[in-house]
């Protein structure tokens, strides 16, 4: 039987583009003989699936993408969708088939308890192939605010968020859409606290650069958080699309 709990199913066109963005340029996908990426919990349509497929093909044309759904009659919807490389199949956390390249869980674990996301990660990593990877996390309706953690057989590695910056006012709007290991920790004392007030001081002290444009008032953003100790990764490139990627011990719950 399927392991997990049917979804409210929310989806929309566009709504994963930048953690599909994300996924493309993961070294584990850039390398794998026979990419395999599975789109966990993909909802009441197979919108985001075709989307993963297509977004991913770009960069590697073979990539077969199979979506996973818990629910008998969204699986059944999805079918008739199937094309070379995009396939559905009825099934949970333990990801039936064979061993993919990365799955991509997101906006599945929200309904859940704080205390079940480690067995959910450890249920899905264990499926992954060797070097494989989970990204996991959550988006707002739209896909302009987005957080995840990306986990491998080492346990949680990074994490990453990425804004609309056009119509950003502070970085802390991420706070509603916190992966769930996150989401009830942006409390004093936590360190997700501090790297979110850290972020919104940076993002005012920088204010001036607004001018010129968003973009670049972030990257400022982004160098300042690691100058002042703070694990960044990556560089403008990545910066200047709203992201920002940090160690995951540096926000870990305490």
């Amino acid at each position: 039987m399927p392991i997990g709990q049917v979804t409210r199913g929310t989806t929309g066109t566009n709504r994963l583009r930048r953690i599909d963005r994300w996924i493309a340029q993961l070294p584990a996908l850039r390398r794998a003989e026979h990419p395999l990426v599975v789109d966990l919990g993909y909802g009441a349509s197979a919108t985001t699936t075709l989307e993963l497929h297509q977004r991913l093909s770009r960069v590697r044309p073979e990539v077969r993408v199979v979506g996973i759904e818990i629910d008998p009659a969204r699986v059944a919807i999805a079918k008739p969708f199937e094309r070379p490389g995009v396939s559905f199949r009825l099934g949970g956390f333990e990801v039936p088939g064979d061993r993919p390249t990365v799955i991509r869980a997101l906006n599945v674990l929200r309904q859940y308890d704080e205390s079940e996301v480690a067995g959910a990660w450890r249920l899905m990593v264990e499926r992954l192939e060797p070097g494989g990877v989970l990204v996991e996390g959550t988006c707002n309706e739209v896909g302009r605010v987005a957080s995840w953690v990306d986990v491998t057989a080492d346990g949680p590695q990074s994490f990453s968020i990425s804004l609309h910056l056009p119509s950003l006012e502070r970085p802390s709007v991420v706070a509603e859409r916190l992966p769930k290991a996150l989401i009830h920790r942006n409390v004093p004392g936590e360190r997700i606290h501090d790297f979110l007030r850290d972020l919104d001081r940076q993002w005012a002290t920088h204010a001036g650069l607004g001018v010129y444009s968003p973009a670049q008032r972030w990257v400022a953003v982004a160098q300042s958080m690691k100058d002042a100790g703070w694990p960044v990764t990556g560089g403008r490139s990545r910066w200047r699309l709203g992201e920002l990627t940090v160690a995951w011990a540096s926000v870990a719950p305490a």
